[in-house]
């Protein structure tokens, strides 16, 4: 049976969002075989000075970075969109194991087959450290509630 993962594209408008709020909610669960399952088998990524290809190695890139990033914490926000594509911002929070905070922000685009699974992933982060008096995301772990401010509503 064929691997597909609706929304598929053409992309409207409430599909992408319906994309975005999915790659979210898929990311703070910090399931890396669940989230490599988004993508194709042949996915190709950048991200930052990585560049994984295929499932395997995104599921070991994301083991490996959610062993370091602590207490994850991520919003996802749709920037604009086409048939196949979708470009997003993005913060996350986490801390490192001497308990630094740092907030990510960073931009993606994203490139759909017609099965809805992403192909392509090139993602631009730049980390900041911040005291934790200056955090903004205090949910708890898991699934960003749906009353919880988004990044525009942050100011981010």
């Amino acid at each position: 049976m064929s691997e597909s993962r609706p929304p598929f594209p053409p992309f409207t408008r409430e599909t992408a969002i319906q994309k975005v709020r999915g790659a979210e909610d898929g990311w703070n669960s910090r399931d890396s075989q669940k989230v490599a399952l988004a993508y194709s088998v042949d996915s190709v990524w950048r991200n930052r000075a990585e560049f994984p290809v295929g499932r395997q190695q995104i599921i070991e890139f994301l083991t490996r970075k959610w062993n370091r990033e602590l207490d994850y914490r991520l919003i996802k926000e749709l920037w604009a969109f086409t048939g196949d594509r979708i470009a997003v911002r993005f913060a996350y929070e986490y801390r490192d194991d001497s308990n630094q905070w740092y907030r990510a922000y960073g931009n993606e685009n994203w490139e759909f087959g017609p099965d809805g699974l992403m192909h392509h992933r090139y993602a631009c982060i730049n980390d900041l450290r911040i005291s934790e008096s200056e955090r903004k995301f205090h949910w708890p772990l898991g699934r960003r509630p749906d009353d919880h401010p988004g990044l525009s509503d942050l100011g981010l």
